[in-house]
C-alpha cells in the first residue's frame, strides 16, 4: 500500500493552481471559489491565484484541500460534477496555454484515425504533467483501451481514499474529446493507492460512444 503521507510537499507548476481555479470560476462564480478556498483554509488565494508561471509552488496539499472543501459544501454527488465540470474546462484552458509545448497541429490531427488522435493528445498530456508536476503519469496501451497511471497523487490525501479523483477524469474526458472532435469516450477511475493500488488508474475507450 502506497504511504500517501509521502505525496506531501509535492507540487504542482504554478500554472495548474491558476487554471484549476480559473475553471472552477467559470463553473460555480468567483465568490463560490472564494467561499470554497475560505473553507479550505487557503486564505493566500482569496485575492491573487498561483501565478501563471511554470515555477513549481502549488501544493499538492492545496488541491487536496480544495477538492475536501468541494465536498464538505457540495456532498459526494455535487462535488463530483463540480470537479469533473472543472476539469474539463481546466482542459480547455490549458490547451490554449500549452498548445506550444504540446506541438499538436490541428491539420496532422485531422488526417489521423481516431485511435492515433486519442493516444497522441494522451500522450502529450501525460507529457506535460510529467515536466511540470509531481504526479509522475505514464500511460500503456491494451487492446481496446488506454491505461492513465498516476504514481504520485495529490488527491489520495484529500479524505478517505477512494477512486475521486474527479479532476483528473474531466481533464483525460475533456482531451478525448477534443482529440475526436467532439466524440465522448468511456474514462473510468479504476484504482486508488490510498486503498492500496501501486497507481491511481484511469481507463479509456479507444472507441466513442457518443
Amino acid at each position: 500500500m502506497s504511504n500517501t503521507d509521502d505525496f506531501r510537499g509535492l507540487t504542482f507548476m504554478n500554472k495548474i493552481g491558476h487554471l484549476y481555479y480559473l475553471s472552477l470560476e467559470e463553473v460555480m462564480g468567483a465568490n463560490g471559489v472564494k467561499a470554497v478556498l475560505r473553507l479550505a483554509n487557503l486564505p493566500d488565494y482569496l485575492e491573487a491565484y498561483p501565478p501563471s508561471d511554470f515555477k513549481r509552488g502549488y501544493h499538492f496539499e492545496a488541491q487536496a484541500a480544495t477538492s475536501q472543501a468541494l465536498h464538505t459544501m457540495y456532498g459526494p454527488r455535487g462535488a463530483r460534477g463540480l470537479e469533473m465540470r472543472a476539469g474539463r474546462v481546466a482542459f480547455n484552458l490549458g490547451l490554449r496555454e500549452f498548445g506550444p509545448l504540446l506541438s499538436v497541429s490541428d491539420l496532422a490531427m485531422k488526417l489521423m484515425p481516431p485511435a492515433m488522435k486519442l493516444k497522441i493528445i494522451l500522450n502529450a498530456v501525460t507529457q506535460v504533467f510529467d515536466r511540470f508536476t509531481d504526479l509522475k503519469p505514464h500511460i500503456k496501451e491494451e487492446k481496446g483501451q488506454f491505461i492513465y497511471h498516476i504514481t504520485q497523487c495529490s488527491n489520495c490525501i484529500a479524505r478517505e481514499p477512494a477512486p475521486n479523483f474527479f479532476l483528473a477524469r474531466g481533464i483525460l474526458e475533456e482531451s478525448a474529446a477534443w482529440a475526436s472532435g467532439g466524440k465522448r469516450f468511456v474514462v473510468e477511475q479504476t484504482c486508488c493507492m490510498g486503498q492500496g493500488s501501486e497507481t491511481c488508474s484511469f481507463n479509456i475507450g479507444k472507441e466513442p460512444i457518443s
